[in-house]
């Protein structure tokens, strides 16, 4: 029998809620499905199991807010014992007493004298208490009630007093001084804007955005950024995307962000230092290419869930993979693995016209790529100035664990990926 806990979805979490409980008491399962649905600052997410068993009992309700590492369930695998329940202790007999015998009480010869005491004739005593006085400490004299005195102002300044609403017994100066059209336009002015109050300022206090500035705040803290940029070429990725998608229904048509990142997933590949995690005692490189995608809610905020195993599928397969993803974002719903696993995040404004966009790192990775808005712009091609489509390539990556030079040669690599887009 196991328990099974609670997991960090997060760096910053500390806690989280179940919602949901996906499988039954006495229900088997297999590693990898999902056994629990739990909301976080960042929506509400899907929990796996990482092995086989069986679901033993559930150890906290619904609507339940547990801390991490604590346990959710017990899990019993195969072959362990059943739990012997105990037969109920039978209750303990009494013991076995001596009998004693019995023996009458003998009864007096002489009954005894209950008559009653003679009443008491004495008429009630009445204490008279006096009357509290006063005491009155030495000097002390007692003051009347102020009275209320009308503020001194001109005829006009009170009358556009009374047509602001103004309270003069409140503004009014304490020096009788003599108040004038001029004095009582500023006190107008300063009384809307109290009522009014501070200017609104965003929200910023939500949970999602909580979670946000606790892992930015770590990685500008914890991790030494250095940054590149580099403008790539997208002539020929653009050319590629425009044949393949001529007979394809716009549901099933690639987009730039699909050939982006598979060409990130394979650059990959030959720079693993910019793929994997660092938990501060170290670097631990990953085999496989998680790419994150940074995603943009509509309530507000961003999660950036991963791609699994970017480097081993397809331009097809990793344009339906991002799809599927955006849209369960979108409607709230994410795994575990995919907020935890990512090994390298991909993010991207393009959609909102924005040139180049320099990430920060999502702590322990130790790189993120960001890629602007492509634009035709006059390059040098074949020894002509001719109107190229390009974006800036941008690399945000952790001075631990690589430096400028091989962040160089990994922007370059990944120039030289969409150069090719056929063999992406």
């Amino acid at each position: 029998m196991s328990q099974f806990l609670m997991p960090s979805l997060g760096s910053d979490m500390t806690s989280g809620t179940l919602v949901e409980q996906s499988i039954a008491p006495g229900q088997s399962f297999k590693r990898g499905d999902v056994i629990a649905a739990v909301e976080t600052q960042k929506g509400v997410i899907e929990v796996e199991v990482f092995e086989d068993g069986t679901l033993d009992r559930w150890l906290v309700d619904l609507g339940t807010e547990v801390p991490v590492g604590m346990p959710l369930a017990l899990i019993a695998q195969e072959g362990d014992p059943k739990p012997e329940i105990p037969p109920e202790p039978k209750p303990p007999e009494p013991p076995d007493l001596p009998e004693v015998p019995f023996e009458p009480i003998p009864e007096p010869d002489t009954p005894p004298d209950i008559t009653p005491p003679p009443p008491d004739t004495q008429p009630p005593v009445e204490i008279v208490t006096p009357p509290p006085q006063a005491i009155e400490s030495p000097g002390q004299t007692t003051l009347p009630p102020p009275q209320a005195t009308r503020p001194r102002i001109t005829p006009a300044a009170r009358r556009l007093a009374r047509e602001s609403g103004l309270d003069l017994a409140r503004h009014a100066p304490k020096d009788r001084q003599v108040l004038n059209r001029k004095q009582v336009e500023c006190m107008v002015a300063t009384s809307e804007k109290t009522r009014d109050g501070p200017a609104a300022k965003p929200d910023a206090g939500t949970e999602m955005r909580k979670a946000i500035a606790a892992a930015m705040s770590r990685s500008k803290k914890e991790i030494p950024h250095y940054y590149l940029a580099h403008q790539v070429d997208l002539t020929a990725a653009e050319a590629f995307l425009t044949k393949v998608n001529a007979d394809r229904a716009p549901e099933d048509r690639l987009l730039m962000g699909a050939l982006a990142a598979r060409a990130i997933a394979l650059a990959l590949k030959k720079y693993p230092e910019f793929n994997g995690h660092h938990d501060g005692m170290g670097f631990h490189p990953v085999d496989r290419v998680h790419l994150g995608i940074a995603i943009h809610l509509r309530t507000g905020g961003l999660v950036a869930p991963a791609l699994f195993d970017a480097d081993s599928r397809n331009v097809d397969d990793l344009m339906t993979a991002l799809s599927d993803l955006v849209t369960r974002v979108r409607a709230g719903r994410f795994k575990a693995r995919e907020l935890t696993d990512a090994t390298i995040t991909l993010t991207s404004l393009g959609a909102r016209g924005i040139d180049q966009v320099t990430g920060v790192i999502y702590p322990p990775q130790v790189a993120i790529v960001g890629m602007g808005t492509p634009r035709l712009q006059p390059m040098v091609h074949d020894g002509q100035v001719t109107p190229r489509l390009s974006a800036a390539l941008t690399l945000a990556a952790d001075h631990r664990v690589s430096d400028g030079h091989r962040g160089a040669l990994f922007l370059k690599a990944i120039d030289a990926k969409l150069q090719e887009p056929e063999t992406l």
